[in-house]
C-alpha cells in the first residue's frame, strides 16, 4: 500500500516543498536568493529542470503576497494611485519578459545577467554617497524607466531581480530603505505572477509543488517585514549586496 499523494506527489515530499518555502520566503525578502533555495529543492523532488523553473516562478508569488499581507500599511500609505501605476508597470513589464523568453529563449541574454546583478550590487553599496550627491530631489523619469526594466527582467529571468530593484529605488528616488524591500517584494511578485500566467500555457507546471512551495513562500514573506527591523539598514544593505555577488558568482559557475 503507498504512501498518501497529493496531485501525484508523496505527501511528504510536499512537506519538505513547503518548508522549504519557508526558507525560501525568508531569504528572498531579505536578500533576493530566493530561488537559490527552492529551486535546488524541486529538482531533488523529482522535477524536471523545465517544470521546476516554471513552477518555482510561480510559487515564489508566495513571498510577495506574505509581505504585503505583514506590511499593508507601508505599501499603501496614502500613495494609492502612485501604487496602482507601479502595479501596472510591474504586470505589463512581467509579461513582456515572459513573451520575450518564450520567442527568444534564455541563451542570448544570459551572459550579461552575472555583470547586471554585479552593477547593482555595487550600486546598492554605494546608494548612500549617490543620494547625498543627489540631493533631496528624486528623479522619476529614472525610476519608473528602471522599474520598467526590471520587471521585464524579472518575467524574463528573474535572478538578481530584487537587488536591481533596491538599487533603482535608493538612487532614483527618496524612499525609506524598509519600504523599499516591501514594494520590491510586491511589484516583482506581481511581475513573476503575470510571468507565470503566460508560462502555464507554455511549459509544463506541477500544481502540487507549486501549491506546496507558494504556501511556504506565503509564511516565510509574511516573517520577513519582522525579521528585518530586528537588522540595521547599513547591516541589511551590505547583506542584499553581498548575496548578489553570491548569486552572480554562481551564475558564473554554474
Amino acid at each position: 500500500m503507498g504512501g498518501i499523494e497529493i496531485l501525484g506527489m508523496p505527501l511528504g515530499v510536499l512537506a519538505l516543498i513547503a518548508l522549504a518555502g519557508v526558507g525560501t520566503g525568508i531569504v528572498g525578502y531579505l536578500t533576493g536568493l530566493a530561488s537559490l533555495v527552492s529551486y535546488p529543492v524541486l529538482l531533488a523532488a523529482g522535477l524536471s529542470p523545465v517544470a521546476a523553473n516554471v513552477s518555482n516562478t510561480l510559487g515564489l508569488v508566495g513571498v510577495g503576497v506574505g509581505s504585503t499581507a505583514r506590511a499593508m500599511r507601508t505599501v499603501t500609505g496614502g500613495r494609492r494611485r502612485t501604487l496602482a501605476a507601479q502595479l501596472v508597470v510591474a504586470a505589463v513589464g512581467g509579461g513582456l519578459g515572459a513573451t520575450v523568453l518564450l520567442v527568444a529563449g534564455e541563451s542570448s541574454f544570459t551572459a550579461i545577467v552575472p555583470w547586471l546583478i554585479v552593477l547593482a550590487s555595487v550600486l546598492l553599496l554605494l546608494s548612500p554617497r549617490i543620494s547625498r550627491l543627489r540631493g533631496d530631489a528624486p528623479n522619476p523619469v529614472v525610476y519608473w524607466i528602471g522599474l520598467f526594466l526590471v520587471s521585464c527582467y524579472g518575467g524574463y529571468f528573474g535572478a538578481g531581480a530584487g537587488v536591481m530593484y533596491l538599487a533603482l529605488t535608493l538612487i532614483a528616488s527618496t524612499e525609506l530603505f524598509t519600504r523599499s524591500m516591501v514594494m520590491k517584494s510586491l511589484l516583482l511578485g506581481v511581475s513573476n505572477l503575470v510571468a507565470s500566467l503566460i508560462f502555464i500555457g507554455f511549459g509544463p507546471v506541477n500544481w502540487a509543488a507549486a501549491i506546496a512551495l507558494g504556501l511556504g513562500c506565503v509564511v516565510g514573506g509574511n516573517f520577513g517585514p519582522v525579521i528585518q527591523r530586528l537588522i540595521p539598514e547599513p547591516v541589511l544593505r551590505a547583506v542584499v549586496a553581498g548575496a548578489g555577488f553570491i548569486l552572480a558568482a554562481w551564475l558564473w559557475l554554474r
